[in-house]
Order: C-alpha cells, then sequence, then structure tokens
C-alpha cells in the first residue's frame, strides 16, 4: 500500500512540475495579471525549468542532433511539450473535482486521453518533417527512458526519507 502511494505521489509530483511549467507560459500570456509570484511559486518554476532542461539534455544527447537538426527541432518540441501539458493539467482536474456523475468525469477522462493521442499523433507527422524516423523512434523512447529514470529516483529519495 505504501508503495502505491508513494508512486502516486511520484506521478503527481510529475504533473506538478508539468503544471508548473504551462503557468509561467500561461502567466506571460495573461494580460493585467496583478500579483507579483511568491517565492514558493518562484521556485517551484525553478524546479520545472531545471526538469525540464533535464530532460531536454538527456534527449539531446539520446538523439544526437545536427545543429540543423536542432534549430528546427527544439521550438516545435516546446511547442509539442505545452500541449501536452495543457491537456494533462486539464486531466488532473477532472481527476480531482468531485463531480457528482462519475459516467461524465469517465467521458472526459477518455476524452483527454484521446487528446494526449491526437497531439502525439500530430506532432509525429511534425517531428518527422524535420528528423529521420530512427531519431522520431528514438524521441519516444528517450521520453520513457527518462520519465522512467525520473520517477525511479525520485521514489529512492522517498525511501531514504523514510516515507
Amino acid at each position: 500500500m505504501s508503495k502505491l502511494i508513494r508512486h502516486i505521489f511520484i506521478i503527481l509530483f510529475i504533473v506538478a512540475v508539468s503544471y508548473e511549467s504551462f503557468a509561467q507560459v500561461s502567466n506571460q500570456l495573461v494580460p493585467g495579471q496583478r500579483t507579483a509570484p511568491n517565492a514558493n511559486t518562484q521556485k517551484k518554476g525553478a524546479m520545472g525549468k531545471r526538469l525540464e532542461a533535464a530532460r531536454n539534455r538527456f534527449i539531446s544527447k539520446q538523439l544526437d542532433l545536427t545543429d540543423q537538426e536542432s534549430t528546427k527541432f527544439w521550438p516545435v518540441y516546446s511547442r509539442y511539450q505545452q500541449e501536452l501539458t495543457a491537456v494533462r493539467i486539464l486531466k488532473r482536474l477532472n481527476n480531482s473535482s468531485s463531480a457528482t456523475n462519475g459516467t461524465e468525469q469517465i467521458d472526459k477522462e477518455i476524452y483527454y486521453e484521446s487528446q494526449l493521442v491526437a497531439i502525439r499523433k500530430r506532432y509525429k507527422d511534425a517531428f518527422l518533417k524535420i528528423l529521420p524516423p530512427e531519431k522520431v523512434s528514438e524521441l519516444y523512447k528517450s521520453e520513457r527512458e527518462f520519465n522512467d529514470e525520473l520517477i525511479k529516483q525520485l521514489s529512492e529519495r522517498s525511501e531514504r526519507a523514510g516515507n
């Protein structure tokens, strides 16, 4: 049971970090913001940026991009991550809501999953215009490897902390 709780915490942590990265982009796009971000938000934002930078370094190393590929790839990949993050946030909000209609919540969950798949399909085509198929395949494998390693490290830290 404690392992299940640990894994849920890790997944929520990843979503929260993704949410924070998306929120920073959203805050830049929303005019008329009245309050300055507090120190806690800045810490989470810094963590999100470090995590994003680590992911990008890992993917860059795995893909061994040429200068020309890199110039075209990273802006597209950034948009791809932003779109995935936006849907993941909506999905998380749906799961955290105490909706009285369970069927509606299930339908939304399935809808968000289909949105994630649609984004991956759309960007697969965009990536294939920039990279050879082998590198696009390696991209998806690298993302999974990075996420798996992140979960593993967070789980180990949690175990060392006695949680």
